[in-house]
């Protein structure tokens, strides 16, 4: 009996560097947006800035709040380019500059526009406008409450020691091998 299942990603990779930068264990993209496993954030807020720390991957993304312009177009980052300011209540993080390498996230977005406004104690309603028009014919809006939490953010250990990364390359070969 033969199962013809779908796989994701290169399944014949020459080296890692033929891998997503997921399977690498490098980002996931931001914002990462999945329930459940590895789903916290954590964020830090200074006079000057807005760190939102990722437990999956442990992405942290450094956003400036001031009125400083987006970099140079031609540059693109796996997290894209952060500037965050306040609309009234609301903190408004908006980014551009994808280089679309990640694979989950919204990094094939031309741009993204987060807002936080607090409603209450202990939650903040969290909206994501992304513009992704290689995907969609229109832009697109997410919405959901993020609810403080007691508990820690753990140490995201992908691909521990890296074995996996070995056992997918020899994997690999191993197919190459078989008629």
């Amino acid at each position: 009996m033969t199962f013809n299942r779908p796989q994701r990603g290169n399944t014949n990779p020459a080296s890692c560097l033929d891998l997503t930068v997921d399977d690498r264990c490098r980002s996931y993209g931001a914002p990462y947006l999945n329930a459940g496993y590895n789903s916290y954030w954590q964020i830090i807020q200074s006079k000057n800035h807005l760190v939102i720390v990722q437990e999956m991957m442990h992405d942290a993304r450094v956003i400036p709040l001031t009125e400083k312009p987006h970099i140079n177009e031609k540059i693109k980052l796996w997290h894209g380019d952060s500037r965050g300011y306040f609309d009234g209540d609301t903190l408004v993080v908006e980014t551009t500059n994808f280089n679309n390498k990640s694979t989950f996230g919204h990094n094939r977005s031309r741009i993204n526009i987060e807002r936080f406004t607090r409603v209450g104690e202990t939650q903040l309603l969290y909206s994501l406008t992304a513009d992704q028009p290689d995907t969609y014919h229109a832009p697109y809006t997410r919405e959901f409450i993020l609810d403080l939490t007691p508990d820690a953010i753990y140490e995201y250990a992908c691909h521990e020691g890296n074995y996996s990364m070995t056992n997918i390359l020899r994997g690999a070969r191993e197919q190459e091998r078989l008629p």
